[in-house]
């Protein structure tokens, strides 16, 4: 009897016969999908709509995060103790600093240190070591007396020291606050940020991009659990610590003040480090929920659940805060991509708080410090005209007046040329990052030392922490799908071999699941087939893999090829469609710690469970196949998920880090546009090896093309060869297997569908 006798009955008058058109036909049990949109667009803007409303959510419920002790200030500073280590964390300032007694005055034969002096002060251009071979590097302006107060001033992403500091032209005089604290008798230090230029974020010979300079470390580091955020404010605090160093002798105040970039960054700083008495922070404080929208080097992972600017502050209550509410630094955009420079950068600007947001967020900040009974500590002052008002800087150093401003210091040496200073600051955070990845393998070492593979029984009680961590902290973990699957389908295929049908499923509140499912003919009755999953790559669609009539160059037809092998396939339809819209979810997940893999291992679950409720599929019999990004899904959803019975990993496993690392080798995603693939910390934690090996005692296979530009052999090689190691050491050698073959980046469909017919019992 064919399949549509037996399972498929009919959406109209009972009295249709058997013959009647598919078009009027659904799959059993389910309801009719007249959906008649773009599916897969909806879906990506139905994630959008869950995680705008998520992010109002955690803006809401943050207090859950806390347990502030209002009784006295040391009671208060240690019930928040615990959020300002997971702040440190997720900013990426955990490694320890080198000391530093003195700062080191960058001179030579030709030049003195000293390149400008003023009445009462000198300028001079001092680097210190802040991590080995990581210099913070800027001014320092020396005054002839003992200091008033020691101040970091921090200038924006887009000001030098040298600006800041009143010698060179491009900040207003009255902006100039580095100066304006050293006429009024602090010892200063300005340090260097990073630009948002993009001079050297190519691959020399290969290709020059118009990633910004502050994106590329932020994507460097972030797959290494740092932050381009976290080393600037470790520069910042080694400079605290050679003040306290000079505070040993006679104690001076020690204070931050900070302007957009440096706002930032001054607000994290006296949060992490309480030995800062006093900070001002200019042109950045504000409302955080649109935070996706800004420069993607500001996106921290899973900071909005317990931390809005306000939060924030509350690490600093009850030491002195002041919010400026200047205009903050205006980015339009990334730089241009002109011939030769290509386009790679995120999408992201900058743009100046409205006042209303200022306003809500510093009524926020300022409840904690009336709780403590210092409300007087806090202060909103108007920065209209600019950074650096009169009334913030009063506040910073606690002083009534201020002198008036003098004329600008006198340059005796030309500085230091500002381009070469930014290519070592640029070089310094690469190499050490690069110190990071050689060091990753011992780390993830460690951090797997108490899975026991003794065993197989042993491996799998042993690891089940380790999936749920990864789950948790690196794809960032969502509840269960919470909605009934309310499955609606429609036939889309007729084909002599197999039947296909569109099917949507309800996931969560805004959020579906949605894929073809081909069932093939001749299924007996009571008969329970093996299920593949077949998963497309980037911008792919279901059809692509099962339209039998359609043979794409990197799917070649395998679902429908597998439906007429017999099996049951299922080509779920993954949200990673739409282009830069699709990687928009990226940049609203991460900062609420989930990922576009949050959603898709929602969808997985919902789509298995409603399979596996199927009369004709076999529950114990669901592998998964996926090519490129459906690779990348093969690695990171079928581990998590028992419910696979095997996972096969087509066109993309390689050594992950290196791949989001490399500097030098034109596979880096550094030096394409797909910002999407960071995972916070990843290299600390697992590389492929270790997800494939969470699979056991299920079965494994890797499909690789000798020619796929994904990475080469030799990466794909190294890495497999850590999972067939640990396959044969645990006892199940037959169950790892790797598929080279003379091709691109497609899919070979030999040794895989071999694979397929053994492990799921299907000859």
């Amino acid at each position: 009897m064919r399949c549509r006798h037996i399972i498929i009955e009919l959406a109209v008058a009972a009295a249709i016969g058997a013959a009647a058109a598919p078009a009027q036909t659904v799959l059993a049990d389910t309801q009719a999908l007249e959906d008649s949109g773009d599916i897969a667009a909806e879906m990506v803007e139905g994630i959008h709509r869950f995680l705008d409303k998520e992010t109002r959510a955690a803006a809401r419920d943050r207090n859950r995060f806390w347990n502030p002790v209002y009784d006295s200030r040391g009671a208060y500073e240690r019930s928040v103790d615990p959020n300002r280590e997971r702040l440190k964390e997720i900013l990426g300032a955990v490694d320890r600093r080198l000391p530093v007694e003195s700062l080191e005055l960058v001179t030579s034969t030709d030049r003195p240190s000293k390149i400008a002096g003023a009445d009462g002060y000198d300028i001079h251009e001092v680097r210190w070591e802040v991590l080995p071979g990581v210099f913070g590097e800027g001014l320092l302006l020396q005054p002839r007396t003992w200091p008033l107060a020691r101040i970091v001033a921090i200038p924006d992403a887009l000001w030098t020291p040298e600006m800041l500091a009143g010698i060179e032209d491009g900040v207003p005089a009255e902006a100039q606050f580095a100066r304006r604290l050293a006429e009024n008798g602090c010892q200063v230090v300005v340090p260097t940020l990073i630009d948002r230029t993009a001079r050297w974020t190519g691959l020399p010979g290969v290709l020059r991009t118009n990633v910004p300079h502050r994106e590329f470390l932020y994507r460097m580091s972030y797959e290494l659990g740092r932050h381009l955020i976290g080393y600037e404010i470790q520069k910042i605090l080694s400079a605290v610590d050679f003040f306290e160093a000079r505070n040993r002798e006679r104690q001076a105040p020690l204070g931050v003040i900070g302007y957009g970039e440096g706002g930032l960054l001054a607000l994290y700083a006296t949060a992490l480090d309480k030995r800062i008495s006093s900070a001002v922070v200019s042109g950045y404080f504000q409302e955080r929920e649109g935070l996706w929208q800004e420069t993607i080097d500001r996106s921290v992972w899973g900071v909005l659940r317990a931390f809005g600017d306000a939060e924030v502050a509350g690490l600093i209550a009850p030491r002195r805060l002041v919010i400026e509410s200047s205009p903050g630094p205006e980015v339009s955009g990334q730089p241009p991509a002109t011939d030769p420079v290509v386009e790679r950068a995120a999408s992201g600007r900058l743009v100046s708080a409205p006042t209303a947001s200022v306003r809500a967020e510093f009524g926020r900040a300022r409840q904690t410090y009336e709780l403590l009974g210092e409300a007087n500590r806090i202060a909103l002052v108007d920065g209209e005209g600019g950074p650096g008002t009169d009334q913030a800087l009063m506040l910073l150093l606690d002083a009534p007046n201020l002198r008036p401003p003098a004329d600008n210091a006198k340059r005796l040496a030309a500085p230091t040329d500002a381009d070469e200073r930014m290519r070592r600051q640029f070089d310094q955070i690469v190499a050490f990052n690069h110190l990071l990845v050689r060091d990753a393998p011992r780390r993830r070492s460690e951090f797997w030392a108490r899975a026991d593979a003794s065993s197989i029984d042993a491996w799998k009680e042993s690891t089940e922490s380790y999936r749920e961590h990864l789950w948790n902290e690196v794809i960032g973990r969502l509840p269960n799908p919470d909605k009934p699957a309310g499955p609606r389908t429609r036939p889309v295929y007729d084909h002599a071999d197999f039947q296909g049908f569109e099917v949507v499923l309800d996931v969560w509140d805004d959020v579906i699941a949605y894929g073809v499912l081909l069932v093939p003919t001749g299924l007996e009755q009571g008969e329970r087939r093996p299920v593949v999953v077949a998963q497309h790559g980037l911008e792919g669609r279901p059809a692509d893999v099962v339209d039998p009539d359609s043979d794409h160059r990197a799917y070649h037809r395998y679902g429908a090829r597998l439906a007429q092998e017999g099996f049951i396939v299922y080509a779920p339809q993954n949200p990673y469609i739409g282009r830069d819209r699709f990687r928009q979810i990226q940049r609203k997940a991460h900062p609420l710690k989930l990922s576009l893999y949050s959603f898709i291992v929602g969808q997985h679950q919902q789509a298995l469970a409603w399979l596996k409720s199927l009369p004709f599929v076999d529950p114990d019999r669901i592998g998964f196949y996926g090519l490129s990004y459906g690779g990348k899904t093969a690695v990171r959803i079928p581990p998590l998920l028992d419910d696979y019975a095997l996972s096969i990993c087509s066109a993309d496993f390689n050594e992950w880090v290196w791949k989001n690392t490399s500097t030098t080798d034109r596979y880096s995603y550094l030096f394409t546009r797909e910002y999407d693939m960071l995972e916070f910390n990843f290299a600390n934690l697992v590389n492929y090896s270790e997800l494939a090996t969470l699979m056991a005692p299920r079965p494994f296979m890797v499909e690789r093309g000798h020619s796929d530009g994904v990475a080469p052999d030799e990466w794909v090689a190294y890495e497999f060869a850590k999972v067939r190691r640990f396959y044969n050491r645990i006892g199940l050698g037959d169950r790892a297997e790797i598929e080279f073959f003379d091709g691109p980046h497609e899919i070979h469909g030999k040794g895989t569908f071999q694979f397929l017919r053994k492990h799921l019992d299907w000859e």
